[in-house]
């Protein structure tokens, strides 16, 4: 019998667009494979479930994993509060172990074959992409396999002791996902739509100095629709946002967004025109395909020869809120100029951004599976 390949769906909404393409273009390729995919809440059950029903895929099955959570009110795809991930991830680690292999997008899941004598090989795709993120985390080691969007990030990884031959450049998993979200209906009215997505951590955002004032100078600019959709841990650390929220979602000219599927499965970044933030991973998405940025600077950073703050390459920088309005109005003439540095930080970042990276990915797996099967005929 032909043991399954696994992927992991244990943990938050924003990983799933990162690894369910992936899931599509394997049962494309090996229609005949077993695949079994482990959820930890009825909300990523009946989420993917209703992907793998409409596309009548066959191969695949949904499988609990041990402590899921059967919850109400998620219907719109927010994100769910998730069973305890390590007592979950140790119960799960007997059932894995009847797999040919393992798939994940985040790091907790490699305390598995880091800990453990797994039998599985354990491949990680990468979650996201930019500057800022972390790659020293030891678990990243465990991975028989690491998945990345450029070449790039092999150098980066190798840098922080991963091997740089188990690091595979495919491209951009999440350019190939299918599941979006109609943003650009949202609003009756034709003017250019504002995505204002700013960071969760204090001391990469311009939340808690300017949020609310960027807000405003939008709004009261009266040229265009905003759609502001914060990173979803933004809540979480700064619990004020709700009210603002509240305040202006009953606008015709707003769509707030702090909880739904769409904050992270790309709807936003596509349908904006200009990309309004700070050093959120969105404006990589965004950069996929050119368009104006501003980013907003309260805290005065010497960011011009910190590689973390790239992205600032890509558009203006404003450092006095009362400049906003200007810098916005003219983000459409002035961007020419970045249009070249856009394209080349995004394909940095990125790679390969055509969507089709989850059919590069799908073949490591075939890879491994046949190289499993040439050892165990010896």
């Amino acid at each position: 019998m032909t043991r399954p390949v696994a992927f992991l769906f244990l943990g938050e909404t924003l990983l799933i667009p990162h690894l369910y393409p992936i899931v599509e273009a394997l049962a494309e390729a090996a229609p005949d494979l077993p695949i079994d995919l482990w959820v930890s809440t009825s909300l990523h059950e009946d989420l993917i479930g209703g992907w793998i029903s409409d596309a009548g895929i066959a191969s695949v099955r949904i499988r609990r994993a041990p402590g899921f959570r059967l919850l109400a009110g998620y219907e719109n795809g927010r994100n769910p509060p998730l069973p305890g991930k390590l007592p979950m991830l140790l119960r799960l680690a007997p059932r894995l172990n009847r797999a040919a292999l393992v798939v994940s997008a985040e790091q907790t899941s490699l305390w598995l074959p880091r800990l453990l004598p797994m039998r599985p090989k354990f491949i990680n795709t990468l979650h996201g992409a930019g500057t800022m993120m972390t790659r020293g985390d030891k678990r990243r080691k465990a991975a028989w396999k690491t998945l990345v969007p450029a070449e790039g990030e092999r150098a980066a990884l190798a840098a922080h002791g991963v091997d740089p031959a188990s690091v595979v450049p495919i491209g951009y998993v999440k350019a190939a996902f299918r599941h979006r979200s109609a943003a650009r209906a949202l609003f009756a009215d034709a003017r250019p739509i504002v995505l204002y997505a700013p960071h969760w951590q204090q001391h990469r955002s311009s939340w808690w100095q300017w949020g609310v004032a960027a807000i405003e100078t939008v709004l009261a600019s009266g040229r265009y629709n905003l759609i502001f959709a914060p990173h979803q841990r933004l809540v979480e650390k700064a619990p004020e946002v709700r009210e603002v929220a509240h305040r202006i979602a009953g606008l015709s000219n707003v769509h707030c967004d702090l909880d739904s599927f769409a904050m992270v499965d790309g709807s936003y970044t596509a349908a904006a025109d200009i990309y309004l933030g700070d050093t959120s991973s969105q404006v990589v998405e965004f950069l996929m395909r050119p368009r104006p940025c501003v980013f907003l600077d309260p805290l005065g950073v010497a960011w011009h020869d910190d590689p973390s703050y790239a992205m600032w390459a890509a558009g203006e920088v404003v450092t006095d809120i009362e400049a906003l309005d200007a810098a916005l109005g003219r983000a459409p003439a002035l961007h020419g100029g970045f249009d070249a540095a856009q394209q080349a930080f995004a394909g940095a970042q990125l790679g390969d951004a055509s969507g089709a990276a989850a059919a590069r990915a799908a073949r490591v797996i075939l890879d491994a599976l046949a190289q499993q099967a040439y050892r165990a005929a010896q």
